[in-house]
Order: C-alpha cells, then sequence, then structure tokens
C-alpha cells in the first residue's frame, strides 16, 4: 500500500502521529512567532501563563493558530491551553472569523468607589468622543487597585487617577500609554538605613530561629491580607512539616477598595523582600513564587528589577520567581492563586489538604500577604512589645487602612488596630467631603458588608464585626454617604462578585448571576433573595461565594429605609 504524505504549505495542516489528520495543526508562522518569543525560556507546564502573557502583549490578542501553535511547543493538549487562556479577564481570545480588538484599551473602573466618583459617566463621555476612533476600545472593568485615586483608568498600560475625559485624550493623543515607575527606596538605599541586618544575624546564628518565632508570636502580627492567622503559629505549622518546602506571596489584591499592598512596593520594595526572605529562613523554604496582579504593570518592573539587584548582591538566596496575575480576582484566594502559578485555571482546592501541608506542586507552602512581611523587619528590631502595645478599644497592634469614598483624605493610613471608623475618618481621612455625611461604609471591602453609620464606633479589627454580619478582611475602608443608595451599592459588589465567580461551583455560578437579576428589579423578592443567600455562604466552596451575600444582607438589616414604599419612589 502506498503512503501519501501530502505536502506541507503555508496554514496548511499536518499530519498526526499514527496517519491521519486530528485537530487543528498551528501554522508555520505561528510555531515560527511562537519560539521566538519563547527564546531558551523553559517550556515547563507552570510557565503556560507567562508564556501566554508573551504572545499577548506582542500581538494584542490571542488567535486561535497562536494558542495551536504555543500547546504544540509546550507538548500540552489544545484544551489544556484554552481552558487557561479562556479563563482570565485580561486574555483576549480571537476565533476565526472574528475581528482582533483594537490595539488600545481605555479600561474605566467601575467598582464602588469609582462608581461612587462618576465613572459611569466618564465612560459615557469617552465613548462619544472616541465613537470614530477605530484604534480604541473604552471598557468598563472591575476595581484595579487605585481607589484613592477614584475615578480611576488605565489607557493602554498606564493607571490615571481623578480621570477626565480631556486628560485621558490628550495622553492618548502624546502616546503616553505606559506605566510610569514609582519613585521608590532602591536597594542601596536600603542597605544605608539597616536593611537586611536582621536577615544577616540570622543567617550567622547570631539570631536564633526560636527566638524569631517567639517574638513574631508574642506581638500578635497576624495575617493581614484577611484571614487573620497568626504570623508565628503559620510558620511553626509549616516549618513542621517535611522537605522540601515552598513559599509563596499573593500581591493580587483585588478586593474592591484595597490597595495597600501597591502603596508599600510602590515606595519600600526591600522591606518586603527582607521580610519575605526572613520568613523563608525560619520555614527553610527551597524557592519562593511571587503572585504579583496584572493591573499592576510598574510594579512588575519595579519588583523584577530589585529582585535582580538583590539575587546579584547576594547570589546564595534561594530561588526568586515572579509571577503575573492575569485578571483574576479568585485568585487571591490561597489554593486559586497556587493553581494559578502552576499554570492553570484559578479555580479554589477542597480542603483537606490544606496549603501548608500540600500546597505548591504538592509541597507544603507558607503562603502569605505582602504587608504581613512588611512589618517582620521592624517588629524584630524594636521587640514584640512595640507592636502589641499599639492600639485601641482593648485590639493589639498596628493596621493598614486603605480609606476611599467620600472623605477629604483617602488613602493608606497606619492606624491602631481597633480604631472606629468615625476616629478613622476625623483623625486620619481629613474628615467627609463638604456636603456629604456620614451614611454608612464597607468596613473590609466588597466581601466585608457594610453598615450603617449609627455602628461608626465598632472597632475596627479582627473578631470585633462578626455580630454585625461584617469582617475586616484586608482593611479596605469605603465610606458613602447620604448622596450614596446603600441598595445600588449592593448590587455594584453583587455584580462585580458575578463578574468574578470563576465558575467551578453552582451556589456561587449561579446564585451570583441570579442575585444580580433580582438586584436589578425595582422591587427585591426579598424571601427569594435570602433563599439565595443562604445557599450561597453555606454551600459555595471558597469565600468568593461565601461571603459575596454580605452586602446584600446588610443592605436589608441596616438601610430599611430604601426598601419602604418612600424609598423605592425616592
Amino acid at each position: 500500500m502506498n503512503l501519501v504524505i501530502p505536502i506541507q504549505t503555508e496554514g496548511s495542516r499536518r499530519p498526526a502521529r499514527g496517519g491521519g489528520l486530528r485537530g487543528r495543526q498551528a501554522s508555520h508562522t505561528a510555531l515560527a512567532s511562537v519560539r521566538n518569543l519563547l527564546g531558551d525560556a523553559p517550556r515547563r507546564r507552570d510557565l503556560l501563563i507567562e508564556h501566554l502573557h508573551l504572545i499577548q502583549d506582542r500581538h494584542g490578542h490571542l488567535s486561535v493558530d497562536m494558542l495551536a501553535a504555543l500547546a504544540e511547543e509546550m507538548k500540552l493538549s489544545q484544551a489544556e491551553v484554552h481552558e487557561v487562556a479562556s479563563f482570565y479577564h485580561h486574555f483576549d481570545i480571537v476565533y476565526e472569523g472574528e475581528q482582533a480588538p483594537a490595539s488600545l484599551s481605555l479600561r474605566v473602573c467601575n467598582s464602588l468607589s469609582c462608581s461612587m466618583a462618576g465613572s459611569a459617566g466618564l465612560s459615557r463621555k469617552l465613548r462619544e468622543l472616541l465613537a470614530e476612533q477605530s484604534g480604541v476600545r473604552v471598557i468598563e472593568v472591575p476595581c484595579v487597585g487605585r481607589c484613592e485615586q477614584a475615578p480611576v483608568a488605565v489607557l493602554g498600560q498606564r493607571p490615571v487617577g481623578r480621570a477626565t475625559s480631556a486628560q485621558l485624550i490628550e495622553l492618548m493623543q502624546q502616546g503616553q500609554t505606559q506605566d510610569l515607575l514609582p519613585q521608590h527606596q532602591p536597594l542601596q538605599d536600603y542597605l544605608a538605613q539597616g536593611g537586611y541586618r536582621v536577615l544577616d544575624q540570622l543567617l550567622a546564628g547570631t539570631r536564633s530561629i526560636e527566638d524569631t518565632l517567639q517574638t513574631l508570636s508574642d506581638s500578635g502580627l497576624r495575617g493581614l491580607g484577611g484571614a487573620g492567622f497568626p504570623l508565628g503559629r503559620k510558620w511553626t505549622i509549616v516549618r513542621e512539616q517535611p522537605a522540601p518546602r515552598l513559599m509563596a506571596v499573593n500581591i493580587d489584591e483585588g478586593e474592591p477598595g484595597t490597595f495597600k499592598d501597591r502603596y508599600y512596593l510602590e515606595r519600600e520594595p526591600q522591606r518586603f523582600l527582607e521580610g519575605m526572605l526572613i520568613a523563608a529562613h525560619c520555614v527553610g523554604v527551597e524557592a519562593i513564587y511571587i503572585y504579583l496582579r496584572d493591573e499592576y504593570h510598574a510594579l512588575h518592573r519595579l519588583l523584577r528589577e530589585e529582585i535582580a539587584a538583590l539575587q546579584a548582591a547576594r547570589p546564595d538566596l534561594p530561588p526568586i520567581e515572579l509571577r503575573r496575575g492575569a485578571g483574576a480576582y479568585i485568585c487571591g484566594e490561597e489554593s486559586a492563586m497556587i493553581e494559578s502559578i502552576e499554570g492553570k485555571r484559578g479555580w479554589p482546592r477542597q480542603r483537606p489538604p490544606y496549603v501548608a501541608e500540600r500546597g505548591l506542586f504538592g509541597r507544603p507552602t507558607l503562603q502569605h500577604n505582602i504587608e504581613s512581611l512588611h512589618w517582620v523587619r521592624e517588629i524584630l528590631e524594636r521587640g514584640a512589645n512595640w507592636f502589641s502595645s499599639q492600639g485601641r478599644h482593648g485590639r493589639k497592634g498596628l493596621r493598614s487602612f486603605s480609606l476611599s469614598g467620600r472623605v477629604n483624605k483617602p488613602g493608606v493610613h497606619l492606624a491602631p488596630a481597633g480604631i472606629t471608623v468615625q476616629e478613622l475618618i476625623d483623625e486620619y481621612g481629613g474628615g467627609m467631603q463638604d456636603g456629604h455625611q456620614l451614611y454608612g461604609y464597607f468596613p473590609g471591602g466588597a466581601s466585608g458588608g457594610m453598615l450603617p453609620a449609627a455602628l461608626a464606633d465598632v472597632p475596627l479589627d479582627f473578631d470585633t464585626l462578626h455580630a454585625h454580619g461584617c469582617f475586616i478582611g484586608s482593611a479596605a475602608v469605603i465610606v458613602f454617604s447620604q448622596h450614596d443608595s446603600a441598595r445600588q451599592l449592593a448590587l455594584n459588589a453583587m455584580e462585580f462578585f458575578e463578574h468574578e465567580s470563576c465558575g467551578q461551583c453552582v451556589p456561587c455560578r449561579e446564585g451570583a448571576q441570579r442575585a444580580v437579576e433580582l438586584m436589578r428589579q425595582p422591587r427585591w423578592d426579598l424571601p427569594l433573595l435570602e433563599d439565595l443567600s443562604t445557599v450561597m455562604s453555606d454551600a459555595s466552596i471558597c469565600g468568593l461565594g461565601q461571603a459575596a451575600p454580605n452586602p446584600l444582607r446588610c443592605a436589608l438589616r441596616y438601610f430599611p429605609q430604601e426598601f419602604s414604599a418612600e424609598g423605592l419612589q425616592s
């Protein structure tokens, strides 16, 4: 029998192993482009998302042909590559017959603080002004982590705070679409101010690991990303697990209202890195992975440069890999972040086993938020009592509050743990804006629920808000006034959760969608919404679905006036 081999031409399909043609075949052009982009980079499975970024950054989108070429180059199935690329919001897949997206994207944040600052009107104005511009698209997106500068738009990769349509169009005409590197303390300045002295003491044995763990435990420092687990205890638990152990740092702060990680990284990246390396030494980890949200383009470059400088000065450090997120709020959940670092969809894992036992690549993993690590050096230098003696209303320690909304001085404010929102506004936030009176506030971002002005004297800290159906989370405090509607803010929060649900479990995926439909109606079906809330909070796999009903329930509980006949007419 004669075997006929088809002539390979540009874009034609190649024979699969074993004879026949099966599935889509990448063109020679796409294969050459992918190989050129990847260069000498490893083709490991866990680098899939990094390689997808390379293609998207170069071409502005992901064609099906390029996805097929990447799958072939990485020896993965096309289904694996496509399911990952289609999961993340920042990847634009263009299918056959579809038009590629505009070369320039103008993203306008529509989350809580920006919504109160008029982002919807900004979006409408931009669409009107740019209606004839074929090379630019205006997109409404969830929180971009700059709530203190609301309303915020991102032109290409350049964030613009307190944005106006005229300002954005002028920047676009000037071609200023790249993020600017923030002014920060470089390695040499950090060293000149005593940086890495604590780490050197540990490495030299003049400071013991046991004393270090005890000091951190005595200080009362807890995880400051939301869960609040005692830091010293976490280090001890992971240290007791069998080697090799790994470390993952979560800088994917996607909670609406949260921007403190960005604030600290823009100023003192080496302080965070030293805290991270102290943790790595005490726990005995073999490699560190830093997961940074994709919206922080300049910080990605800053961290890459500062890590490179540190590694050049200290080649004995454990390997540090910087990974880039791709627009998925769910990856702020620790196990979803780990899945993403491994190059997969960011689907939360079932527990047990816990991340400390079996996390990244199946190894025991120390997972941390940046602010917790930011405090490590100072606590070890100044002692446990220095940190624990801070606080108000019976609470201990310091908290970095991301304050935004209707206050005169939004921003990151370092304040005593347990401070009340009224004290935070008056002493740190410069008071309410002119013409605005405190009506309510979110104590912990969109997922933390909302409280009325009548509860402005509740201490803001772990364990103090649960009785009121709220939690502090990452301490993202969003203040709203009598000119805002708690009902509309609750809808905004639920729309965010609907958009960001990973879709893995039915209670969250379907519950959020149905809740948004009901909350958009003139009159809410309260019994049905309460049933939905119960199912979501009781049956969702992770904290996203479990916490999504909090703003809804709080709106009904604390702002009943907005649901009365008079309130519906106003």
